[in-house]
Formats: C-alpha cells, structure tokens, sequence
C-alpha cells in the first residue's frame, strides 16, 4: 500500500477508526442470512422469513436520515450508544424468545428502526479526520474495505447457523453490535466531532441535486446487486456452496478495484465510466452460464463496484453542509435499502417463473439504469480533480454591490 493508501493509514485515527466501523457494521453481513435461517428453523416457512426480512429492511429504511438527523441534535455518540443496545436487545429477542410470526416481524422491524448509524456517524467524521484533499482515497478504502463485511459476515453465520445452531449465529450478531458500537462509540475521533445542528427542515437536503442523484444511482446499483445475488443463488441451488463461493470473488474483484482505482482523480463522468465497467461485467452474466463463466463476469463488474460507491460517497460530501451531512448519507443508505428489497424482489419473481437466465437480465437492465442515471447527471457532479470533497462551509463571504 503506497502513496495515497500509505499517507492515510499513517494518519492518527484513521486505522483505528476504520477497524471500529468495520466491526459495528459487521452484523451488516449477518443479520439478513441469518433472520432467514432462524425463522424458517422455527416456523417452516421460508414465506414468513421473507416477511421479517422485510420488516428489517423496512425499519432500517426509515430509520436512516431520522436517526442522521439526531446525530446532529443530541450528538453521535449518545444515538449509537442508544440505537445499539435497542438493536442488540431486538436481535437477542428474536434468537432467545419462542414467538409467533407476528413478534418476529415486530422484533424484526424494531431492529431495524434501531439499527445503529455506524456508516452515517462515520462518513460525516471522515471530513474532520483527514485533509480534504485524502478525503476521495479515504472514501474508496472504506467502500472496498467493506467488501470485507459481505464476504466474512454470510461465510460466519452460515458456519454457525448450520455446525451449531441458528440461535449462535444471532446471538453473536448482537454481540459483535453491542462489541463494534461500544468500540466505534469510545473511539475519540467520535468524541471530536460534533455535527451541527442544521437549520434546515427534515427533508430539505434532498433537494441537492446531487443527493438526490447520489439516492437514485445507490438504489439502481444495489437493487443490481441484490439481483445478481439472488440469481447466482438460485443458479446453483441452494444446497450449493459454488454460488457462495462466486459472491466471495465478486467482493474480492470489488475491493481490489477500489484499491487500484481509488486515487483516480475524480472527474463528473467518472462514475459514469466506473458503473460502464460494472453493466458490462453484469450484462455478460445472463450468457456465460457456470461458475468459471460467472465468476469471470462478475470479476469484470466487481471491479468498478466499491470505486463508483466511494464516488458517490465523495460526491455527497463535497455537495452539501457538514450538518447536512448526516441526514444526507441517511437518504442515500435508505435508497440503498430500498434498492435491495426490490432487486431480490424482481430476481425472485424471475427465477420463480422465467429461470436464472431472466433473473440475470434483471441485474443487468438495473445496472444499465444506473450508468444511464450517472449520465444524466453528469452536469451536476462536481469535478473534484485538484479539488476538495470536504463539505460546503457552513458560512461563505457576502458579496456586497460596490459602494
């Protein structure tokens, strides 16, 4: 690791801080798979796992600007604190306590309504944690480095849902919240930042175009995602590894490319360029059928994944008020989340009644909306070469008419 990557992780706070986040978001990884294991352990019925994991991802849509909102009223750490152990308590409930489908659902959905505002929190620290100009490197390190979570977080809880019991595996879900979040909470860059309180309505922020764009390419992209997922699962089987093994190398190819393309400088059609890589590597995927073919596919999109996703975050940042900051991030992730409910959604529908080959086409007209969005939006976004992705000054100099 040279150059940009090296004056980072020599930077004070910044390993620490990273690794903090990384494991209060690891849950991130488990939560989902693991719900499913559970409750179709417990009722039979992969239906009503469907429904709780739905309210979850309903919850945790909701929850995202309100809870980035707060941060900036009563401060960061007292709505980790608090979302955490409600989070945690949810979780433990929904593993320890022998409930109908209803207290499932409930259970589920208020976990996701708590589910704590680690990605938010830290976004909006990153600016105050480094020099603007590291800012775009930073934001692509942790959007490969997250990678990390989405190949460890379903390898463990299906290690453990499946060789001790589905229970463990939420069990230590919790944990790792209550671990992470108690970790990410104490850390003092946490401590230093104190996000104004904005003195805009709920809501306003979205009006940004660049937010607004940022909110509508994140949940084309993810909701690609979340259909290429389900279609590499349903191609294989479900009582076939192979298809948690292509998912891993997908997430390798994307962390590698955030690694090798993250200190580019970034210009308004870069991401456009970054999402042409991912829609061409998905859009190979519905005609190389098995797992070398597959993997060679998504190799392609993984690629330029965690870079367009760094892009956006460094976009969001360098487009709006460090108090606005929070809440914008809140809307980006609520799309995101929105996004994935109706990627898995339409790959499922596809694979029910079409086969594998349509499921994968899903992905890849998602994907190519995404690239088509970025495009249209390419007069909006900002061309931070030689610039900072800092966010906007909350004051600027008053032009006075001359005198």
């Amino acid at each position: 690791m040279d150059g940009g990557y090296g004056e980072l992780v020599r930077t004070r706070g910044v390993v620490r801080i990273i690794a903090a986040q990384l494991t209060a978001r690891f849950p991130s990884g488990m939560l989902s798979l693991g719900l499913l294991f559970h409750v179709e352990g417990r009722t039979g019925s992969y239906g009503v796992a469907g429904v709780v994991l739905a309210a979850l991802s309903i919850g945790q849509a909701l929850s995202g600007p309100a809870t980035g909102r707060l941060m900036g009223r009563l401060g960061i750490r007292p709505v980790v604190v608090v979302t955490t152990v409600l989070c945690a308590a949810a979780v433990t409930s929904i593993a320890l306590l022998d409930l109908p489908p209803v207290g499932l659902t409930v259970l589920a959905l208020l976990a996701g309504l708590t589910f704590p505002p680690i990605t938010s929190a830290v976004r909006t620290i990153y600016p105050k944690l480094v020099p603007s100009s590291m800012l775009g490197p930073l934001f692509s390190l942790d959007a490969s480095l997250q990678e990390l979570i989405w190949i460890g977080g379903p390898v463990l809880v299906t290690f453990l849902a499946t060789g001790v019991s589905t229970t463990a595996a939420l069990v230590l879900s919790a944990v790792l919240l209550i671990g992470g979040g108690a970790w990410f909470a104490a850390s003092r860059e946490v401590g230093r930042v104190r996000i104004p309180r904005s003195k805009r309505r709920f809501g306003v922020v979205l009006l940004r175009p660049q937010v607004a764009l940022m909110t509508v390419v994140g949940f084309l992209v993810i909701a690609s995602c979340a259909a290429i997922e389900a279609s590499v699962a349903g191609a294989f089987g479900e009582d076939d590894p192979t298809s948690g093994v292509v998912l891993a190398i997908w997430s390798l190819a994307s962390l590698l490319g955030g690694f090798a393309l993250g200190r580019l400088p970034m210009r308004p059609w870069s991401l456009t360029l970054r999402l042409v890589v991912v829609t061409v590597g998905v859009a190979l995927t519905p005609f190389l059928p098995g797992f070398w073919g597959l993997t060679g596919a998504l190799v392609i999109a993984g690629f330029g994944l965690a870079p367009a996703l760094g892009l956006m975050s460094a976009i969001v940042s360098s487009s709006v008020r460090f108090s606005d900051t929070a809440e914008a991030y809140g809307w980006t992730n609520t799309g995101q989340l929105v996004g994935v409910a109706l990627g898995a959604a339409l790959a499922g529908q596809a694979l029910d009644h079409f086969g594998a080959q349509t499921a994968f086409l899903c992905g890849a007209a998602l994907a190519a909306l995404a690239t088509i969005a970025a495009a249209v939006g390419i007069p909006v976004s900002p061309d931070l070469k030689g610039r900072d992705a800092g966010p906007v000054p909350e004051t600027a100099p008053i032009p006075l008419p001359p005198s």
